[in-house]
């Protein structure tokens, strides 16, 4: 059974100011008998481990990517309330600029700006490695930078297609293959890549993003394997339903209708928070959205059920008649 609880946090490791000791009422799923503190709802056995233990916030360093919007940008707002020094990565230097600011504001401890594209990894190599030098080490990665596009498989450019997967799976990779060595040889550290419920299902229109999530799951599953041997270091998929985020509107369309987050909409704030609670007590994975279970269960125990009821699903709840031209690649290449 799985019920929705509310609980009270009384502020996460790493964190003693600002928004981290404020209550937090959050969806939680009781996965067994146990109750856990994060909107878990994965089928695989939570993993037991002691909370941390509190330190200086400002000795926490976070790296965000895609830190100057959507999810990535309350990430880096989340941690500069608990004092904590963020790195924000992106492409557009306005509006990591813009960004940087607000952390500021919000009371980061200090705040560096790394401006690339993920999708380069020499340029993501050059910024991790000017992070180390300044910094010394790297606490937590929240992976968020990631591009979207809309049309059947066979009306997407193969340009588009293939720039959406280097962005969201060779871009993860880039990331994590340049911090990933640090993390080891101190045997610690939390690496989140910001997942989607749609790296479990099939999503018409939406080929290239929905590949590209099964594929960071993937990769991150494997990972885990593969560092099995350092306890200290943790690499944790986050899949939240739909989000409120610029992601739609800046997507490549190539559709008759333009993309929108079906509802229960969640808020960036909302996954921004489920991403510092799953750092605090890593697990493999954490969904986040209420109807993810739900979901999950019909494609995979009704798969026929769901293929049929998909479609007309999604253009009734996950889009909406075009505003504007379709037929265009959106952020895919560009930043602005």
């Amino acid at each position: 059974m799985t019920g929705l609880v509310g609980i009270r946090q009384e502020g996460y490791p790493f964190a003693t100011g600002g928004t981290c000791q404020q209550d937090r009422r959050l969806p939680v799923r009781a996965v067994g008998t146990l109750a856990m503190p994060i909107a878990v709802q994965s089928k695989e056995k939570p993993v037991r481990l002691k909370r941390r233990p509190a330190t200086d916030p400002a000795d926490r360093v976070v790296l965000i990517t895609g830190g100057s919007s959507g999810i990535g940008l309350a990430a880096a707002l989340h941690a500069a309330e608990c004092g904590n020094r963020v790195a924000l990565l992106a492409r557009n230097s306005d509006r990591l600029d813009v960004a940087a600011a607000q952390c500021r504001d919000r009371g980061a401890a200090e705040v560096m700006v790394l401006e690339a594209d993920v999708a380069d990894a020499a340029s993501v190599d050059t910024s991790v490695q000017q992070l180390l030098t300044t910094w010394g080490k790297i606490d937590l990665i929240i992976q968020s930078a990631g591009v979207a596009g809309y049309g059947l498989f066979t009306d997407v450019p193969v340009a588009v297609f293939d720039r959406i997967i280097e962005t969201n799976v060779l871009g993860t990779a880039n990331v994590v293959r340049s911090a990933l060595p640090s993390m080891r040889a101190r045997n610690q550290g939390t690496i989140i890549m910001v997942g989607s419920i749609i790296g479990y299902i099939a999503t018409p229109s939406m080929t290239a993003y929905t590949t590209s999530k099964w594929a960071i799951r993937g990769l991150l599953r494997t990972l885990q394997v593969e560092n099995r041997d350092r306890p200290g270091v943790h690499i944790c998929y986050l899949a939240p339903a739909g989000v409120d985020t610029p992601i739609y509107r800046l997507a490549a369309n190539y559709s008759d209708r333009d993309g929108r987050p079906p509802p229960p909409v969640l808020t960036a704030q909302r996954v921004a928070a489920a991403a510092f609670q799953l750092a605090d007590r890593p697990r493999r994975t954490a969904q986040v959205g209420s109807m993810n279970l739900l979901i999950l269960a019909g494609f995979n125990a009704m798969p026929a059920v769901y293929d049929r009821l998909v479609s007309p699903l999604f253009r009734a709840f996950a889009s909406r008649p075009s505003s504007a031209p379709t037929g265009h690649p959106g952020n895919a290449f560009d930043s602005s």
